[in-house]
């Protein structure tokens, strides 16, 4: 339609505006929302974003990363526990001495002190009155001589007070120093168990995503981060608990050594307990360090120490008894038996048990004396 004219002027036509339906738009609306809450919710749930579910080899890699960084933060708590017992000792020994010696100053200030003044009342006559009240001049004579000899000892007695003095100064010198070796050995212990705890924590909940017979030969499985696949690893779950696997004898390097075969035997089957030596559980350095103490030989308590307490041997000429160590940095530590075999406390989850001597990195071996 045309618009109007008016006076020249056109004028606008007003039409009647559509009126849309509230209904419909509410409708389209509400369809919007819908699919696009699908969509959403499609998003959330879909197994395309959902972390896949990691599979036994990269458990059992991670896995044995976790155990070897455990191991290597156990053996690292061993010797700060070491330290801050051999500080806690080393003070009490200086305390004990400071005492006896604190003791026998007090008892020496006592008698100085009644000497002198039991030498000011004498001193305090002319020697003409002394001489006058002796019953003879020999009487006199003998009295200045003692009296000489007395001031020669008094002399030598705070000597000997002074050098006292000095001497418990120093004790209670070292005596602080070792009481902050001892705060430093136990703060560095304490991180180490955190650290250990951390580790293991992480493991276990790694190994809980596997089903059992998975989690099996993860921990059949020796290594701790790194592997070395010699054939003779043991191979599924029925090879898990080798602690009555059957061995060859072999005649060990001496008889301590044979005891000392004889004692980790014994302990096939105990659990593996990080820091503990024994005698329920036991971690490597605690079982080989126990072992040695039952034949009577004294090890130190950690793996790293041990290689250094006996000969060194070469892999060919192990026997049973000897030390064999792995990893470069000699983080863990088994007792060979014979027949290609140690007996040692491998890690969490896994109890003592047999394996292979070439199982894990070889580092060096000892014979303990």
């Amino acid at each position: 339609m045309a618009p109007h004219q008016t006076n020249g002027r056109r004028r606008p036509v007003h039409r009647k505006p559509r009126t849309r339906s509230l209904a419909g738009s509410s409708a389209r609306t509400a369809a919007g929302l819908t699919l696009a809450g699908a969509a959403t919710a499609g998003a959330l749930h879909s197994p395309a974003v959902a972390d896949p579910r990691p599979s036994a080899a990269d458990v059992r890699e991670q896995v044995d990363t976790l155990h070897h960084e455990a191991e290597q933060a156990t053996e690292r708590y061993n010797g700060a526990t070491e330290a801050a017992e051999a500080a806690e000792e080393r003070l009490s020994r200086l305390a004990a001495e400071a005492a006896q010696r604190t003791e026998q100053l007090n008892t020496a200030r006592d008698a100085l002190g009644s000497h002198a003044a039991a030498q000011y009342r004498a001193g305090g006559l002319s020697p003409s009155v002394q001489l006058a009240l002796a019953s003879s001049p020999d009487d006199y004579l003998s009295r200045a001589a003692a009296l000489d000899r007395a001031e020669n000892r008094q002399g030598g007695a705070m000597e000997r007070l002074a050098t006292q003095l000095t001497e418990i100064e120093r004790l209670h010198g070292e005596a602080a120093e070792e009481n902050t070796e001892l705060r430093r050995a136990r703060a560095e212990a304490r991180a180490e168990r955190d650290a250990v705890e951390g580790r293991i924590a992480e493991a276990e909940e790694l190994l809980e995503t596997l089903t059992a017979a998975e989690r099996a030969r993860v921990l059949a499985a020796e290594g701790h981060g790194e592997t070395t696949d010699t054939g003779t690893a043991p191979r599924g779950p029925e090879r898990a608990d080798r602690a009555t696997e059957p061995r060859a004898t072999a005649p060990a390097a001496s008889s301590r050594g044979a005891q000392a075969v004889a004692f980790a035997e014994a302990q096939l089957g105990k659990p593996y307990g990080w820091g503990s030596t024994g005698p329920s559980s036991y971690d490597c350095s605690g079982l080989t360090q126990a072992a040695w103490s039952a034949a009577g030989v004294s090890l130190p308590r950690t793996s790293y120490s041990q290689i250094n307490a006996g000969s060194r041997v070469s892999r060919s000429d192990l026997a049973p008894g000897d030390l064999v160590f792995y990893y470069s940095g000699l983080t863990h530590v088994g007792m060979y038996v014979g027949n290609g075999q140690i007996i040692h406390a491998s890690r969490p989850g896994t109890p003592v048990r047999y394996a292979p001597v070439d199982s894990m990195p070889f580092a060096g071996a000892t014979r303990p004396a």
